[in-house]
């Protein structure tokens, strides 16, 4: 094809794509850090620390009320215990992250990573809020 200028537009121009894959890419990046997220508390603030990668991990929440979350279901430490149990023997290796409000009292988190401990997980993450 040429035009009046003699110029040749054989190629065809792949910026616009390539911005949509970018933009898709970080929609799915989003969604996907969007899995691990259970109850809503207010997190004590911490410094930038690496995610934690791999299988999909399990949340335990503890609200302050003190009350437990597996995900977003309540349960007690002795149902906490037998759920974490039940999912490490089909998923031996997988990461779980301990979310704790503000305002809850250090003895609900000592009980839940006492949990964590009896059951045998290894790749355990404490929830933080970054710096602002």
């Amino acid at each position: 094809m040429q035009t009046d200028s003699g110029k040749s537009y054989d190629d065809i121009n792949v910026t616009p794509m390539v911005d949509l894959y970018l933009v898709l890419l970080l929609i799915f990046i989003i969604m996907t850090t969007a899995g691990v997220q259970g109850i809503k508390v207010d997190l004590p603030k911490g410094s930038k620390a690496p995610e934690i990668s791999g299988p999909k991990g399990r949340a335990v929440t503890v609200n302050n009320e003190g009350k437990i979350f597996l995900d977003t279901v309540p349960v007690t430490l002795q149902e906490l215990e037998q759920r974490l149990n039940e999912h490490k023997a089909s998923h031996p290796e997988f990461p779980i992250v301990v979310r704790g409000d503000r305002g809850t009292q250090y003895q609900g988190i000592m009980d839940v990573l006492d949990v964590v401990g009896r059951v045998g997980i290894e790749k355990i993450g404490l929830a933080t809020q970054g710096p602002k």
